[in-house]
């Protein structure tokens, strides 16, 4: 299982164009979505919503957002992972209910104060994006398990993919797009540091 693990992180790549004409089924996307779902999350606050496109002219229309990116066109489906906002407020009625979901009743409300100085303390909308990319990097890894191929894009215009998705900027931020298909292409030998270049034990 180990080395099933790794081999599925030495073949995915990141694909720069796919095969336009060729879908994936709904049951390999609900796989991809839920290796989302069931993601790490600080406080087990699961910072992320998920909005899939399929729709030719939706997938184009974010395309423009991306900055003309190839792949999110012709993408077979493109996942846009949003970063909850108001609902990592501590009063929230999300964040207390998933608060009290991780913690017995003797311990909701010391957990409750702890997690209200740590929102205070810090940037909330940077915190929750860092939370989509766990989340993304499960779903590309699940996406490799499926036989297909992925690529995460972080570059693109927010506002644009606000408009295009009708987002309201108090409740979401755009985190993350991660497009789905089979790569049009044949994947390049994998290009990585060397271990001891990254790792420094102390």
């Amino acid at each position: 299982m180990k080395q099933q693990l790794l081999d599925l992180f030495t073949k995915r790549y990141a694909c720069h164009l796919f095969q336009a004409d060729r879908p994936i089924c709904a049951a390999d996307i609900a796989y991809i979505l839920e290796a989302g779902r069931l993601s790490p999350s600080s406080f087990g606050l699961e910072q992320w919503k998920f909005v899939v496109l399929t729709a030719p002219e939706q997938k184009l229309a974010l395309q423009s957002a991306c900055f003309g990116q190839s792949q999110v066109g012709t993408a077979a489906a493109v996942v846009v992972i949003l970063a909850k906002l108001a609902e990592m407020d501590p009063d929230s009625e999300y964040a207390r209910r998933l608060l009290a979901r991780e913690y017995p009743p003797s311990q909701f409300e010391g957990a409750l104060k702890n997690y209200r100085g740590f929102h205070a303390a810090i940037d909330v909308k940077a915190w929750s994006i860092t939370q989509c990319h766990i989340a993304a990097a499960n779903m590309m890894t699940a996406a490799t398990a499926a036989g297909l191929d992925s690529c995460a894009i972080g570059g693109f215009d927010p506002d644009e993919v606000r408009r295009l998705l009708e987002i309201d900027p108090a409740r979401h931020e755009p985190a993350l797009i991660l497009a789905f298909g089979h790569c049009a292409g044949v994947a390049g030998e994998k290009q990585r540091l060397p271990l001891e270049d990254l790792v420094e034990y102390r």
